[in-house]
C-alpha cells in the first residue's frame, strides 16, 4: 500500500485519457466530422493524428519513428517509476508520478493501436488562434512533470526530518 496513490493516479489518468478519446473521437464522431465547436473560441474539438512528438516534431510518418517513440515513452515511465519508488515520496509526488505515467501510457496505447496518438482538444483565447491539438493524456503528462518538479524538494525535506 506504500505506493497506492501512485497506482490510483496512474490508473485514473490512463482510464480518463482513453475514455475521453473514445467518447470524443469515436462516439461523438470527431474522426468523421473533423471539428466540433464546444465553447468557441475557448474550447473546440479538432481531430488530430499525432505521429511525432509535440508540435509535429519527428512527424515523418515512419514505422521507425513510431517504435522509437513507443520505446522512449515506455523508458520514461520506467525511469520515473524507479526514481519515485527509490525515494520516500510525499503523497503529492506519488500522484504527480502517477499522472505522468498514466498519461504517457495512454499515448503509448494509441501508438500501438493506431500508429499515432489521437488528439482532439484545441483551445484559443483573446484573438490568438491556436493551431495545435492535444489530448487529456498530454494534460496529465504536463501536470505530472510539473508536480514532480514542485514536490521533489518536499520529499527531500521530509526525509531529512525523519529520524
Amino acid at each position: 500500500m506504500r505506493f497506492a496513490f501512485l497506482f490510483w493516479a496512474g490508473f485514473w489518468a490512463f482510464l480518463l485519457d482513453q475514455a475521453s478519446k473514445y467518447l470524443v473521437v469515436h462516439w461523438m464522431g470527431l474522426a468523421r466530422l473533423r471539428s466540433i465547436d464546444v465553447l468557441p473560441p475557448v474550447l473546440n474539438f479538432r481531430y488530430g493524428e499525432n505521429r511525432g512528438i509535440n508540435f509535429g516534431l519527428l512527424d515523418n510518418n515512419s514505422d521507425l519513428a513510431r517504435w522509437l517513440l513507443i520505446g522512449f515513452s515506455t523508458a520514461v515511465c520506467i525511469v520515473v517509476l524507479t526514481w519515485v519508488m527509490r525515494t520516500q515520496p510525499v503523497r503529492r509526488m506519488q500522484i504527480a508520478a502517477g499522472l505522468l505515467v498514466g498519461g504517457a501510457l495512454g499515448n503509448v496505447v494509441d501508438r500501438l493501436l493506431y500508429g499515432y496518438v489521437l488528439d482532439f482538444l484545441n483551445m484559443s483565447c483573446c484573438g490568438i488562434e491556436n493551431p495545435f491539438v492535444f489530448n487529456i493524456g498530454d494534460v496529465f503528462i504536463f501536470l505530472g512533470a510539473a508536480g514532480l518538479i514542485l514536490f521533489e524538494n518536499q520529499s527531500d525535506r521530509q526525509r531529512k526530518k525523519a529520524p
